[in-house]
């Protein structure tokens, strides 16, 4: 007999506040980004506004800080700033999902919420889990209020992918085109390149392949996790994050990447014609496998995993030795901007704002700036012309650099193995900088390219200093903090 989903939250529960104390007692404990209260966090999932109250679920493993049979996590919130932290939603407790609860979507209808998930099943036996041993069902589960399933069964068995897959076909995204509802699922084609299949379904329980939304050539990896598909500004936007793309000199310098694809569905054949290459969300150190939603605004949201999997030995994170690792980014809505994909700040988070420091000067040579110093704070940095030479350090030793049209961010030991990641960048007009205890969010040129960064520097290493030369104007803030 399974073990019920209120039985398993209990015993979580009792096992969380027994390692609560240390966790919150770590110094890098972020004060406004979302994170787990113990153990393991990952990919969002299922992001949605749900009669005006947000809610974002994400992949999770309380019992340790390394990962494993993940449960689905959910916070909400009226404003997107300020969350409670709710029972766990969703744990491996059927025979089709007893080795995880993946990543998945939220979708509203008709006053119900619909969850799809990947249930994740590993046979015993001698199998490398990718040709065979695996089974990935595609799940879904409905709800009344978020909160409580009141359904869940399985819609897609393993068994009925097509056999020129492997068994790594996972995190459905379902959206709605006139009367039809299609979902798009991440693929591993036998090929090893990747892939996204397309169900369609006319009542959200029954499923029929359709075919290939889009499919990938041997440079663009070997594996696509997560696809989101959506519109902004009148332009059909596909995110997914391929596994195996080799790097170029400036990207996919991490394990692995998260990309967007403009072009535009083909409607009457159901497949996403592209009009550009991959191109990377952000070209920071950690960010993968984002989740976009709509709002009761009409806006388009994305949170993003601050982090990644398989980056150790070359980076890592020491809050695992404190019993927590990963967070979320801050949300950003996504616009589009001639032709290309914004990502930006929300201004609800201008509410945490305090103590403003504004300065305008030029600089010329090294300045250390002691009104502008920090650990959890929002900086703009505008420039009036694009400059030679220009750096800023902060947060110990990470650096902000721009010369020879190259923007580079650097760390030093505070990065734990983090060293360098650079932008081509022929104009600088813009810095935006979101930094907490353990991270750092970089907004470039009204969000034109993004990098985000996790920073560990020892406590009170808040200088910020100024080289090169440049005409600013700078206006910064301290930011409340939200977490407890």
């Amino acid at each position: 007999m399974m073990t019920s989903q209120s039985d398993i939250t209990k015993q979580i529960r009792q096992d969380m506040n027994r390692q609560k104390a240390i966790v919150d007692a770590d110094p890098w404990r972020l004060h406004y980004h979302l994170m787990p209260e113990v153990g393991w966090l990952n990919d969002p999932n299922g992001a949605v506004q749900f009669n005006g109250t947000y809610h974002i679920y994400h992949q999770y493993v309380p019992e340790t800080p390394n990962g494993g049979r993940t449960h689905w996590g959910h916070k909400t919130s009226q404003d997107l700033v300020h969350f409670t932290e709710e029972d766990i939603f969703l744990s491996p407790t059927e025979s089709f999902d007893t080795d995880g609860v993946y990543s998945g979507n939220a979708f509203v209808h008709e006053g119900q919420l619909h969850f799809f998930y990947t249930g994740n099943v590993k046979q015993p036996g001698d199998h490398d889990y990718t040709y065979s041993g695996r089974e990935q069902n595609t799940v879904h589960v409905t709800s009344t209020d978020g909160f409580s399933v009141d359904s869940r069964e399985v819609v897609i068995p393993h068994a009925d992918y097509p056999d020129e897959y492997t068994d790594h076909i996972r995190d459905p995204k379902v959206f709605q085109h006139e009367e039809t509802f299609y979902m798009i699922l991440g693929a591993r084609k036998r090929s090893n390149t990747g892939a996204i299949l397309l169900y369609e379904s006319s009542d959200l329980s029954n499923w029929s392949l359709s075919g290939e939304f889009i499919e990938g050539t041997e440079d663009e990896g070997y594996m696509w996790e997560c696809p989101d598909y959506f519109a902004v500004d009148g332009q059909d936007i596909l995110i997914l994050s391929p596994q195996g793309i080799l790097p170029t000199t400036y990207q996919y310098h991490n394990p692995h990447a998260a990309c967007y694809i403009l072009g535009a569905v083909d409607w009457d054949e159901v497949r996403f014609e592209r009009s550009t290459d991959f191109r990377e969300l952000d070209r920071g150190f950690d960010f993968y496998a984002p989740q976009t939603f709509e709002d009761e605004h009409g806006r388009r949201i994305m949170w993003g995993w601050m982090g990644i999997g398989d980056t150790e030995p070359e980076y890592l994170n020491p809050t695992v030795a404190r019993g927590w690792q990963h967070a979320l980014t801050l949300p950003r809505e996504l616009r589009v901007v001639d032709g290309e994909l914004r990502q930006l700040p929300l201004p609800e988070y201008n509410i945490l704002r305090q103590n403003h420091v504004t300065h305008q000067w030029t600089v010329d040579g090294q300045t250390e700036m002691e009104d502008l110093s920090g650990e959890v704070y929002e900086m703009m940095i505008q420039l009036e012309e694009t400059p030679d030479d220009f750096s800023l350090t902060l947060r110990q030793d990470t650096v902000i650099e721009y010369a020879d049209g190259l923007l580079t961010l650097k760390h030093g030991p505070s990065g734990y193995g983090r060293r360098k990641r650079q932008i081509e960048l022929s104009e600088l007009t813009e810095l935006h900088l979101f930094s907490d205890t353990s991270s750092l969010e970089i907004f470039i040129n009204h969000g034109e390219y993004v990098l985000s960064t996790r920073v560990y520097p020892e406590p009170g290493e808040d200088q910020i200093v100024f080289a090169g030369q440049a005409k600013l104007a700078i206006h910064k803030w301290d930011l409340q903090r939200t977490t407890t």
